[in-house]
C-alpha cells in the first residue's frame, strides 16, 4: 500500500494504528493525537525518514496542528505499518475546499472552472478537513498539479501566473513517479534556464528541466 502514496496523500489510521502512535508521540503531543483519533481525521503522507525502512515502517506521516496564538504551526511526525492504514486518499480536491476558503473563494472558483484537476493542500486543505482554524492572512493556498504532457503543463502554468495576480497561490506541479517540483521554481527555471529541487516520497535531489518534461513523454 505504501508504494502507492505520494507525498501529500491522506491516511487514516486504524484502532491499532493510533494505539501505536500515541505510545510512541512525545507527551505533549499525545492530546492532540487523541483528538484526532476521535474525529477520524487523517494524517499527510511527507518524506520518508532515512532509517524508517530499516525499522520496517510502511509510511512517514505528519499531523499538522492549526497555529497557535503565537502563530507557531507544529507539525507532528509518526511512522507507520501498513498493517495500521485502514484507508487512503489523495490530497483533497480544490473544488471541495471552497465551502471553507472564505475572501478567496470566487477567484479560487474561477480557477477550478478552468483547472478541475487541481488539488490542495496545507492550511486550506486541513481546514476543510477538520474544521479548525488554519488559514490566517499570511496563508498560502498551497496547489498540486499532476500534467500529462508538456502543452498541459504550459498552459496550466500560464493559469496559474495569472491567478497569482489576485491571490496567495503556492504548491508543486507533480511529474511521473511523485518527482514534484515548486510551481513558482520551476516558471523561473523556464524563464532563466536552471536547475530544481525535485522533492520524492525518499529523497531531494536536483535536477534539470529537460530530464522532467521527458518524463511527461514517457509516461
Amino acid at each position: 500500500m505504501s508504494s502507492e502514496l505520494e507525498r501529500h496523500a491522506l491516511v487514516w489510521l486504524t484502532a491499532a494504528g493510533w494505539d501505536a502512535a500515541i505510545a510512541a508521540a512525545r507527551p505533549e503531543h499525545a492530546s492532540a493525537l487523541t483528538q484526532w483519533r476521535q474525529h477520524d481525521w487523517p494524517a499527510v503522507v511527507r518524506r520518508h525518514d532515512s532509517d524508517a525502512a530499516a525499522m520496517a515502517y510502511a509510511v512517514c506521516l505528519g499531523v499538522p496542528l492549526p497555529p497557535d496564538a503565537a502563530g507557531i504551526k507544529v507539525r507532528i511526525p509518526l511512522r507507520v505499518a501498513s498493517s495500521h492504514i485502514a484507508r487512503t486518499s489523495p490530497p483533497l480536491e480544490l473544488r471541495s475546499t471552497l465551502t471553507t476558503a472564505g475572501a478567496w473563494r470566487d477567484e479560487l472558483t474561477s480557477l477550478c472552472d478552468a483547472a478541475p484537476g487541481l488539488r490542495v493542500f496545507g492550511s486550506l486543505a486541513m481546514q476543510t478537513l477538520t474544521g479548525l482554524p488554519y488559514v490566517s492572512p499570511t496563508s498560502d493556498v498551497d496547489l498540486l498539479f499532476h500534467p500529462t504532457s508538456r502543452q498541459q503543463l504550459a498552459e496550466i502554468m500560464a493559469l496559474l501566473a495569472r491567478h497569482a495576480d489576485s491571490l496567495p497561490l503556492d504548491g508543486e506541479v507533480v511529474f511521473p513517479g511523485g518527482a514534484a517540483v515548486s510551481w513558482k521554481e520551476w516558471r523561473m527555471a523556464i524563464t532563466h534556464p536552471a536547475k530544481v529541487m525535485v522533492k520524492e516520497l525518499r529523497s531531494v535531489r536536483l535536477a534539470d528541466t529537460e530530464s522532467l518534461l521527458a518524463m511527461l513523454e514517457a509516461a
